[in-house]
């Protein structure tokens, strides 16, 4: 018997908590902040707990003697908790604070990807409170930005040129915007192109890809409003994307195997968890766009019901550096995932709405996410509520099977009815034709 301790309490926990007991012989027990009626389900026993209150993870973890511990998001990862697990002889998938700036600290990443000569670097500059001023020629040098602070903004603290501001002005007024809470802010040329997410299994010297899939920001239909968390993604059946070949995953993945690498030469520590890199397709090649020490959310939702290699086997396999010895299998089925969020996310969103889940439709998955079960019911926090997932033969009959599925979840929510639909998809396809055309 596997006794897992899994840390965090979101859809993505949830996902990853139902991959992990698809494995009859395993014990999970969850140490989460509120109280997650999908991931308490599916425990044996749970704690809830700040994810900073490092004495009453160690308390727990003491109590319960996991053989090893799945750390879901990126909070505990920055607060040390494997670091805190590492002194307590409790193996992890998940880096270290150290190695988690790979997600926290856009200059490590950046600056690493430089110094070890590692392809997909856009062109960037890091500036502090020092050297401010000489971002403006940076800046003026440039076609268009994107400002990036460094450290953790939940999905929603980097700003792009035509997006979130106009002039160089703009961009540079940002920037000192920004070094007012962060120690440093990172500026970089913007790239036209195609976003897709890599997730990758890592043991520190094996990488091994998950399925692709494209994420969708921006809150309302038609890739308008505000950044959000993640409003939903899709994944096809061919592990490809529409406008993706199957060079630029492996450029992708080529790009994360060299990281890996590269974070072992620079710190001498072999990093164990989730690489998931955050890349565009671009007219000079595949680039990184960022990295996440974690696994995505929602993309979670897109390739972790597909796995048929017993996931229990993969997390040991990366403690004990064997990746390279086993098959990591995929179904060759669609997915797409649609988030149900409060009304007024993410800007104003409206709190402790109460929500009722009737039938789920056949082949459907909800997987809850920042919501709280009480003695009355189940409630919304400020944040996402619920991931809708549609799995099938293709991305047609999965997108019809996730739409189908936000309606049975009733109370104050919206969606974006429009991820993983024909119009929206075809809309990418024929961007990323302009952007390869010769005549760009």
């Amino acid at each position: 018997m596997a006794k897992i301790l899994l840390v965090g309490n979101g859809a993505r926990e949830h996902c990853i908590a139902e991959t992990l007991k698809r494995n009859k012989e395993t014990e999970l027990y969850s140490y989460i902040k509120s109280k997650n009626p999908g991931i308490v389900s599916l425990s044996k026993d749970f704690e809830i707990g700040n994810y900073n209150d490092l004495e009453k993870i160690k308390i727990y973890t003491e109590k319960i003697k996991p053989d090893f511990t799945f750390i879901g998001n990126e909070e505990p990862l920055n607060n040390g908790v494997v670091d805190l697990l590492k002194e307590l002889n409790t193996d992890s998938i998940g880096p270290t604070k150290n190695l988690a700036r790979l997600e926290t600290s856009k200059s490590f990443t950046r600056n690493l990807l430089k110094k070890y000569k590692i392809n997909g670097n856009p062109k960037f500059e890091v500036f502090n409170k020092n050297n401010i001023n000489d971002a403006k020629d940076f800046i003026d040098s440039l076609n268009q930005c994107v400002i990036k602070p460094d450290g953790l903004t939940g999905g929603k603290g980097v700003k792009v040129q035509g997006d979130h501001f106009f002039t160089k002005k703009e961009a540079l007024e940002y920037c000192k915007e920004v070094l007012q809470t962060h120690p440093i802010v990172v500026v970089e040329e913007k790239l036209e192109g195609e976003e897709f997410s890599l997730q990758c299994l890592t043991d520190g010297k094996t990488a091994v890809a998950t399925p692709p899939a494209q994420d969708h920001k921006r809150a309302f239909d038609g890739d308008k409003g505000p950044n959000t968390g993640g409003m939903g993604s899709y994944s096809c059946e061919n592990h490809l994307l529409p406008f993706l070949t199957k060079r630029d995953v492996e450029d992708g993945l080529k790009i994360t195997q060299k990281v890996a690498e590269a974070i072992y030469k620079e710190t001498g520590e072999f990093y164990k968890g989730i690489m998931y890199g955050g890349f565009i397709v671009t007219k000079n090649g595949v680039k990184l766009l960022e990295y996440n020490a974690r696994f995505g959310d929602p993309e979670t939702m897109n390739v972790l019901p597909l796995m048929e290699t017993d996931f229990v086997g993969v997390c040991n396999a990366i403690i004990n550096q064997k990746l390279h010895q086993i098959k990591i299998r995929f179904q060759n089925e669609a997915t797409v995932c649609k988030y149900l969020v409060p009304r007024g996310y993410p800007d104003n969103p409206a709190k402790s709405g109460k929500i009722e889940i009737g039938k789920i439709p056949k082949d459907a998955r909800i997987y809850y996410a920042s919501v709280e079960q009480r003695e009355d019911g189940l409630y919304t926090t400020s944040s996402r509520a619920a991931a809708c997932v549609g799995i099938a033969e293709n991305l047609e009959k999965a997108e019809k099977i996730a739409e189908e599925a936000t309606k049975s979840v009733k109370g104050k929510l919206f969606h974006r009815g429009d991820i993983g639909t024909k119009k929206l998809i075809e809309k990418r396809v024929r961007h990323m034709k302009e952007v390869l055309s010769p005549n760009k």
